[in-house]
């Protein structure tokens, strides 16, 4: 599999998940959150789709799930295999397109978590059939992505409130540092796909 464009910001964007609490000792109300879509994962097979470096991977495997990490950047999956070694939780991390999963089989997960990686996927119909057929019957698809509200260009927070200003601006939303453009959603956006 060829570079993708996650691999150049790979550990800025490793950076920024762990600053922003999205670690497994993260922020409690985040976790909560997510925590309250999940069934009961204990001895589960949860697949953690769009894993980057397995921040939320691991919070599932402390969870009691046997999780496998997929994605498409081999720099961030280095960077989750690097923390496995330190502290194994018995993860498996494979490198696959999320548009196609080939390397996993039909029907061996009861749960898929995807969180923020939505958005940098180009194809969701192609993901989403993907999703299905790795799934188990009755199982789960749990995902999260980012409101618009929080992207809006000139959106900032200001005594713990969020303040959107353009927010039907359909221009794409950038960052302050123009990090964002150069993965996922932004390159596309620029490439005008």
């Amino acid at each position: 599999m060829t570079g993708t464009p996650y691999d150049s910001i790979a550990d800025w964007y490793d950076e920024q998940v762990r600053v922003a609490g999205y670690h497994p000792e993260g922020v409690a109300h985040e976790r909560s959150a997510f925590d309250s879509l999940l069934e009961d994962i204990t001895d589960r097979e949860v697949c953690d789709l769009g894993c980057g470096q397995g921040a939320i991977t691991r919070r599932l495997a402390l969870g009691g799930a046997k999780v496998v990490g997929i994605d498409i950047s081999e720099r961030l999956l280095q960077i989750a295999k690097r923390q496995e070694a330190v502290e194994p939780l018995g993860i498996t991390y494979l490198q696959d397109d999320a548009r196609h999963l080939s390397r996993l089989r039909d029907r061996s997960f009861d749960g898929v978590v995807c969180t923020w990686s939505l958005l940098d996927i180009d194809d969701l119909t192609a993901c989403i059939k993907a999703v299905a057929r790795i799934l188990r019957p009755d199982g789960w698809f749990v995902f999260v992505i980012t409101h618009p509200c929080f992207q809006a260009p000139g959106s900032r927070v200001v005594d713990g409130d969020r303040l959107v200003g353009s927010y039907f601006n359909p221009n794409p939303p950038k960052d302050t540092d123009g990090r964002r453009e150069e993965s996922g959603r932004g390159v596309r956006e620029l490439q005008g796909k």
